[in-house]
């Protein structure tokens, strides 16, 4: 065998799960373009909101926190600010409660964010345990301590045929072929498509896009210190990037996976939406983009062993929360597949097993 493991995927999920798995054996991650985190990893708003998900989402999140901690320079202050206008009453008491926001004047709100309309703006929350992630030093680090282990982080080696092969797996890419005793499936919104290129059976999982813009800082003010902003149900958001904002419809539109651009209708909503709750107008952009946020069918991660071939693991489902849930993650994956007891709860691991979505 030319490796232990196979991964195929070189987002922040098969990154980290490579330096991971670097301590129990040798490594190949196979990358279809031509960088790391190319995709939705590279698209992210990346933000470390450990409330933010579903319960199991919330668990890996906070679960992640000391590897975030121990990491210099990783996590900068944010803050988060939710804002409403008068009828939304019921989507902000239930975003305040479910993100354990604290209740702010709209005055106090504005001085956080100078440009908020106090006209529109009736409500507002405020919680300051939401952090900046530096998504490439995560990346980075992750690659460097899998290489430093001897893994081989190959580019520009698209999957095309994968077959089993002995008690392992053949895999073709266009790096050349490999074999390997476990595939590693973290493709992101192709995982689906993996597990059927290996003859394994697919889970469901639907890719959404999501799109954004970055918009010129408002009245050329310095937003470097402005919190993250979003409205209830998070059907908008903005926050301050490299001296910008990053504005965003928080769209989820089911899409095939591809690489994935902006839709400028909805991109527009999304910016009037914006537009809506401050006084300063969108004058012009400075670019757009969107990635591709893949659940499986109950929104929840999936790490694990497939039911019926053990030697194909899933580490799938990402959602929006790759970056604040990948120190977690890939731990339970490493110690899932050496066989170790997982230093994660045993109810927490069953929720994200593959086995839940039964065997036929």
């Amino acid at each position: 065998m030319d490796a232990d493991f196979l991964i195929i995927g070189g987002g922040i999920a098969g990154v980290s799960a490579a330096a991971r798995l670097s301590e129990l054996g040798q490594v190949i991650l196979l990358e279809a373009e031509d960088a790391l985190a190319h995709h939705a990893s590279g698209r992210s708003a990346a933000l470390y909101e450990p409330r933010y998900g579903a319960p199991a989402v919330v668990e890996l999140s906070l679960a992640s926190e000391a590897h975030f901690r121990g990491f210099p320079g990783l996590l900068s202050p944010r803050g988060l600010l939710l804002v409403a206008k008068s009828g939304a009453d019921a989507g902000f008491e239930r975003d305040l409660r479910a993100m354990e926001f604290d209740r702010i004047s709209v005055g106090e709100a504005q001085g956080f964010v100078p440009i908020l309309n106090p006209k529109v703006v009736a409500m507002a929350g405020y919680a300051a345990h939401a952090e900046d992630v530096d998504t490439d030093l995560l990346v980075q680090g992750f690659a460097r301590e899998a290489r430093g282990r001897g893994a081989r982080v190959l580019p520009r080696a698209r999957v095309q045929a994968i077959a089993k092969h002995g008690a392992g797996w053949r895999v073709s890419s266009a790096a050349g072929e490999f074999t390997a005793r476990m595939i590693v499936n973290a493709a992101g919104a192709w995982v689906d498509q993996v597990a059927a290129m290996a003859g394994v059976r697919p889970l469901g999982f639907t890719p959404y896009r999501r799109s954004m813009a970055r918009i010129p800082a408002p009245g050329g003010q310095d937003v470097g210190r402005w919190p993250m902003m979003f409205g209830p149900g998070e059907d908008w958001y903005a926050k301050p990037d490299a001296g910008a904002l990053i504005v965003s419809p928080a769209e989820e539109d089911l899409m095939e996976p591809h690489d994935a651009w902006a839709d400028d209708m909805v991109l527009a909503e999304g910016l009037a939406r914006y537009e809506e709750m401050v006084t300063e107008p969108v004058t012009r952009l400075l670019a757009s983009w969107a990635g591709l946020r893949t659940f499986a069918p109950d929104r929840v991660l999936v790490i694990g062993p497939d039911v019926r071939e053990p030697s194909f693991f899933w580490l799938a489902g990402q959602g929006g929360y790759g970056f604040q849930t990948c120190p977690a993650a890939s731990r339970l994956a490493a110690d899932l597949i050496a066989g170790r007891m997982p230093e994660l709860d045993a109810g927490l691991v069953a929720q994200l097993d593959p086995a839940r979505f039964g065997r036929s």
